[in-house]
């Protein structure tokens, strides 16, 4: 009997595993096969769902599919020629890579397991893109030459890199971390608007910044005035396009383009950028706001803080004269509104109240500064246009082979 009743319990535990099985081979089964390399059914799914978190605009699922198979070619290119990004290099492009969205490493791979991915998925990711720009750098960058006709005729034909005002809308949507998962699905819906009506009617009710009263209208403010990091993204709007949300410190921002316009005077590229901020103690409560309104009453440039600070400890008044690609992504908005010794206090952490101000912008003083901005973006166009043609060479010498 003890032994039916042992064969019984197997037959059972074979069924029940059965179908688990089952699933979970279909899962890891390929998909698509790249010149005898399996891109998996999980792994289209993780890379789906990687786009979406970076809120990657149309068919996920069919961008997914290109982009796997692209690196799959990429991968065995890198392997014909004995490339491998070290281990300790590729921590690093993760780290600067969570970077942009102002996190730290850790910080951005638990986001991403909030939302089912996992860090393989983005190691993966990361690993392939950094060690293809590698690659086609060391294999056609000492072949391309940019001329000094090519520099001046892209100079005429922009009036600079940053001859161009936006005529934007703001929003920042508050998100401690106790809302964040709130104020990203309501962020994420106004993202999908095309009404400025729409978009100003959100800027009233949700977003914390003062000119939420004029529903989140700015003024014409130069492209060089943001954060180099979102200018691409700024450009790539048309009128009434909303940005995906911009995470920041403590908050969610998004813009919606009005207009743009080429500069009446092209704006000089900064080279560093002179604020000061003021601590002030109970963010979030009306006497902090009174005591802000109070100092700006009293000072009409950054110099006139020494006076406000006297008699407090010392870390109440910091000042700094930074690149503005040291700058924090909420800070480098926050300065992006002012002028020259204009003031905000729109931000805050861990209870403290920032009166914030601009001392000045010191443009880079030198028109070969700007040249060789051109010089190098032309460079970036010619090595991207040759690996666009190794890459269609390889996909056209390839066996894809769908499952």
């Amino acid at each position: 009997m003890r032994a039916l009743d042992f064969v019984k319990a197997a037959v059972i535990a074979t069924a029940l595993a059965a179908p688990m099985g089952a699933a979970a081979q279909g899962l890891f089964a390929p998909a698509i096969t790249v010149n005898g390399a399996a891109v998996t059914n999980y792994e289209l799914d993780q890379r789906a769902r990687l786009l979406a978190a970076f809120n990657t605009p149309g068919d996920t699922a069919a961008e997914a599919r290109r982009q796997l198979v692209e690196e799959k070619l990429k991968l065995q290119e890198l392997d014909r020629a004995g490339m491998q990004l070290t281990d300790e290099g590729l921590e690093t492009a993760m780290a600067e890579f969570a970077q942009r969205a102002d996190l730290s490493l850790d910080a951005f791979v638990a986001q991403l397991a909030g939302q089912g991915i996992a860090r393989e998925t983005l190691r993966d990711f990361v690993k392939v893109n950094a060690s293809w720009r590698d690659y086609v750098r060391r294999r056609y960058g000492s072949g391309v030459e940019i001329s000094d006709a090519e520099i001046d005729a892209e100079l005429a034909k922009t009036g600079g890199p940053d001859a161009v005002e936006l005529l934007l809308s703001e929003i920042i949507i508050p998100a401690p971390p106790p809302r964040a998962a709130a104020a990203q699905a309501r962020a994420e819906q106004i993202s999908r608007l095309r009404s400025t009506a729409a978009f100003e009617a959100q800027a009233r009710e949700v977003s914390a910044l003062p000119t939420r009263e004029q529903g989140g209208r700015l003024d014409w403010l130069p492209l060089s005035n943001y954060p180099a990091g979102l200018r691409g993204l700024l450009l790539s709007l048309e009128p009434g396009e909303v940005t995906p949300p911009i995470p920041i410190r403590n908050g969610v921002a998004l813009f919606q383009l009005r207009d743009i316009r080429e500069a009446p005077q092209a704006p000089a590229e900064i080279a560093e950028i002179d604020y000061a901020q003021f601590a002030i103690p109970g963010a979030g409560t009306a006497e902090a706001l009174a005591e802000a309104r109070r100092v700006a009453g009293l000072t009409d440039t950054c110099d006139d803080l020494y006076g406000v600070a006297k008699d407090l400890p010392e870390e109440r008044l910091v000042r700094r004269s930074v690149a503005p690609s040291a700058l924090p992504r909420d800070l480098g908005l926050e300065l992006a509104r002012l002028d020259r010794n204009e003031a905000a206090w729109n931000l805050s952490e861990d209870g403290t109240l920032f009166f914030t101000m601009l001392c000045s912008r010191t443009p880079v003083a030198a028109q070969g500064a700007d040249r060789d901005a051109v010089r190098n973006q032309l460079v970036g166009q010619k090595l991207s246009a040759r690996a666009d043609i190794l890459l269609a060479e390889l996909e056209a010498q390839a066996r894809i082979v769908p499952q």
